[in-house]
């Protein structure tokens, strides 16, 4: 019996906007045991480094979260045309995934500036995450987005967290930086917690796509419309005057 896992619909990203997301997926093999411990030691890490620096943390771990989208859509287009066939649309997915994560930093650089120490953390987290996420995905590409549909769960979380946070004013609500409104399309008044929503939002949409993509690699099966970009972004994501 083949498991089925649909796409999130719209009426359930508004939802997961407005109330605490508790989605997770149980571990079933050592394949998944293994994308979850990994995902948690790294939440150790995060969690031990940062506290509850939100932006910061964000501006160190979404230089990270953009890296498997990149990797995983350029091994896909490689096998792709070498075994001539059709990649049923997880490129354009996982290219729309690493190019939304790279919009996710760019807007918390704006909100929390980096500091020359987080600068290099980022440089050194980027490679060795890039060649260790490289090296896992040749070897199952499976395990590999069951590890970002993992990390992806642990965004949701620490967005909440950052919610959390700005809605008891320990951290302040600001307006949200002009590139967050154009990307997001949001209102001209749109502040920092609007901007936190779209942000948990995405990472809900690439936990539940990165689940699918691993399902299906399993054996199981996915709703094709699991496939299709996050739909409510800018065309043209380049902050115009």
């Amino acid at each position: 019996m083949t498991n089925t896992i649909l796409a999130p619909n719209p009426a359930a990203l508004v939802e997961e906007r407005a109330a605490e997301p508790r989605i997770h997926h149980q571990p079933k093999d050592f394949s998944d045991r293994f994308a979850l411990g990994f995902t948690k030691l790294l939440r150790f890490t995060a969690d031990t480094f940062f506290a509850k620096r939100y932006g910061h943390r964000a501006i160190v771990l979404e230089t990270v979260a953009a890296v498997p989208g990149m990797v995983g859509g350029m091994f896909t287009h490689l096998t792709c045309l070498r075994r001539m066939k059709d990649d049923e649309g997880w490129i354009r997915t996982l290219m729309e995934e690493a190019e939304n994560e790279r919009m996710h930093l760019m807007t918390f650089i704006e909100i929390a500036k980096p500091t020359v120490f987080e600068r290099l953390v980022i440089l050194l987290a980027q490679w060795i995450f890039l060649a260790l996420f490289s090296l896992l995905y040749l070897i199952s590409a499976r395990t590999a987005h069951r590890v970002v549909g993992y990390f992806e769960e642990e965004a949701v979380i620490s967005y909440t967290l950052y919610l959390n946070e700005i809605d008891e004013g320990r951290s302040p609500n600001v307006p949200a930086p002009a590139i967050a409104k154009h990307y997001w399309k949001m209102a001209d008044d749109a502040t920092l917690r609007d901007v936190v929503l779209v942000v948990r939002a995405d990472e809900a949409h690439h936990r539940d796509v990165n689940h699918g993509f691993a399902t299906k690699l399993s054996g199981g099966t996915i709703d094709s419309a699991a496939t299709a970009p996050y739909p409510q972004h800018a065309d043209d994501i380049r902050l115009t005057a």
